[in-house]
Order: C-alpha cells, then sequence, then structure tokens
C-alpha cells in the first residue's frame, strides 16, 4: 500500500483560454492535514472538485487513497468524504435521520446504519438533539453534523472546505479538535481554509496556489522562516549589559530606554543556539528573551503578492 494518500503530478485544468491550474504537484502522506492556501481564483476549489472526481482535469495525473481519479473514479468516491463550505445537511429532517439517511445512500444495512449513526451521534457529542430537526441547530451542531455526516461510509481521505466559516471561536476550536481526532485514526484530511490561523493550527504541510501554480510548500515553520522580520527579541536589566550584547552579536537594532535589543533571526534552533553561545561567551546577563517570526499572513502576502484576504475560491 502506497504511503501517499493523495498522489498529484502535472494537474492541469483550463476553463476555454483562463488557466486555472497550470501543471501542479502535490503529495500527501496518509494520516496528515495538508492545507492549501490561496486567493480568489487561485485554483484551490477546482483542485478539490478534480480530486473528489466531479470535475475532469485538462492534463496531468492524479491519484487519491491509491486510486487513478480517472482510471477507478468509482473507487475514488467510495474511498472520500467531502464537506463543502455550506453545509449538506437537511433541515427538514432531524440529526439521526440525516444519519440514517446517509448510511442507507452507503447500503450499509437496516441495523449496521442505525449502529453507525448512534455511533456517530456520540462522537460529534450530539445525542441530546439527535432527535431534534436540524433546523433547530446552532452553527457548531450543524457543522458537527454535517462532518459525522461525511463519516458513515468510513473515508481514508476527507476534502474540507472551510470547515469553521462562521462558526464563534469556542466551536471552531471543538471541530479543530475533532479533524485532530480524525487524522489520529489515521483519515487524512485535504484542507481549504479562509483563516490562516487554522491551516498554522492543524496542518502538517501546506501549500501556496497562486495563478494555477504552487509558488510555495513546506512546514508551517519552514514557510515562516523565508520570509524576513523574523528576530530576537532580548531585554536586560541595565545599559552595561545592553551594550555588552550589542558588541557581542553585532547586526542588531538598539532600544535604549527599553534596555531591549533585535537581533534578526530565522527562528531555527541553529540559529538560537549560535547567537546564545556568543553571549554565553561574551558573559552577557540576558533578562529575559521572546522569538519573533512572520506569521501565514505575512507569508501569504509575501509569496503572492497578494492583498486580498486569503479565500478558498
Amino acid at each position: 500500500m502506497t504511503t501517499q494518500a493523495i498522489a498529484v503530478t502535472g494537474l492541469r485544468k483550463s476553463f476555454g483560454d483562463h488557466v486555472v491550474l497550470d501543471g501542479i504537484d502535490l503529495n500527501v502522506p496518509r494520516g496528515t492535514v495538508f492545507s492549501l492556501l490561496g486567493a480568489n481564483g487561485a485554483g484551490k476549489t477546482t483542485t478539490v472538485k478534480i480530486l473528489s472526481t466531479l470535475i475532469k482535469a485538462g492534463g496531468g495525473s492524479a491519484s487519491v487513497a491509491g486510486r487513478d481519479i480517472d482510471a477507478d473514479p468509482d473507487g475514488v468516491r467510495a474511498a472520500i468524504g467531502v464537506t463543502g463550505q455550506f453545509s449538506a445537511v437537511d433541515n427538514l429532517l432531524t440529526g439521526q435521520e440525516n444519519l440514517r439517511l446517509m448510511a442507507d445512500l452507503h447500503h450499509l444495512g437496516r441495523a449496521a446504519g442505525r449502529r453507525r449513526a448512534a455511533e456517530l451521534l456520540e462522537r460529534f457529542d450530539l445525542v441530546e438533539a439527535a432527535g431534534k430537526p436540524a433546523s433547530t441547530y446552532s452553527g457548531g451542531m450543524r457543522r458537527r453534523l454535517d462532518l459525522a455526516m461525511t463519516l458513515v461510509g468510513s473515508p481514508q481521505v476527507i476534502f474540507l472546505d472551510e470547515p469553521t466559516t462562521g462558526l464563534d471561536p469556542r466551536s471552531r476550536r471543538a471541530m479543530w479538535q475533532i479533524v485532530r481526532e480524525l487524522v489520529a485514526g489515521s483519515v487524512t484530511i485535504f484542507l481549504t481554509t479562509q483563516y490562516l490561523e487554522e491551516a498554522d493550527e492543524l496542518a502538517d504541510r501546506i501549500a501556496v496556489l497562486d495563478h494555477g501554480k504552487i509558488v510555495a510548500e513546506g512546514t508551517a515553520d519552514e514557510l515562516k522562516r523565508r520570509i524576513p522580520g523574523g528576530h530576537v527579541l532580548l531585554r536586560f536589566n541595565n545599559s552595561r549589559d545592553l551594550e555588552s550584547a550589542v558588541r557581542a552579536v553585532g547586526q542588531a537594532t538598539r532600544d535604549g530606554d527599553a534596555l531591549e535589543l533585535r537581533v534578526p533571526n530565522d527562528g531555527s534552533l541553529s540559529s538560537l543556539k549560535a547567537l546564545l553561545d556568543r553571549l554565553d561567551e561574551s558573559t552577557v546577563e540576558v533578562d529575559s528573551l521572546s522569538m519573533h517570526t512572520p506569521d501565514l499572513d505575512d507569508v501569504f502576502l509575501a509569496l503572492t503578492g497578494n492583498t486580498e484576504k486569503v479565500t478558498t475560491r
């Protein structure tokens, strides 16, 4: 069995003369969270639609859960779940009925379908609301029910399109915990999100898509280290130690009134250790130290030159 849940090579897609995907490559290991970031029109939703077999690619190849999206689309569909940014919950049905309906669509059988529905209601803390119409659910409850419906078929790969849009902070963090639990159970998550904080919090790897091309890929920390502006802020108890530190570290920005020294640093362990070694060799007493690195907003703006808020379109 391949270790890649999703493998994409040279994927292309155009609508008329407009090139949406211009030969992208992606590799997503099993049991991880992969986040695709990009501004409006970058091609993220098109990527998800191709990988979930909703539309055909214009070129290249891709496999999902070990199944080729062109040669075995039915196999791909049987192995995946898709949760869109707009809930697929039927408001006229209760939570329990929504889940049983999905069980019927997956041909689980009456007894097995009831067991699966009961398991998911328990797992997503929806037991008390199981008999109530979905129209009465809060936003967070609807998103939990929507994801529970996606899990009825026990998918190996789940595509999450803006799973927490419109949720309050408590509900958003509850959804994050559910995602972590799914990954702990070896499910692979392909995440698009308009919240850069969400990608930073959840994703094992992040790819930035711009004008149909992958312009950067890596862990959140790796991407942040590519952007200038990272530094270590040193604070001192007296001006003597501040002056000694200036001589020891070389290039730095001094704030004599605040007794602070801002030293450029890429955030890596090796560069931090080198800085501390220089201070130690000069017997400089440091009162406190804090690391400051660019966030994903800085990364996105630097890589794409786009001032538009990140969305998943």
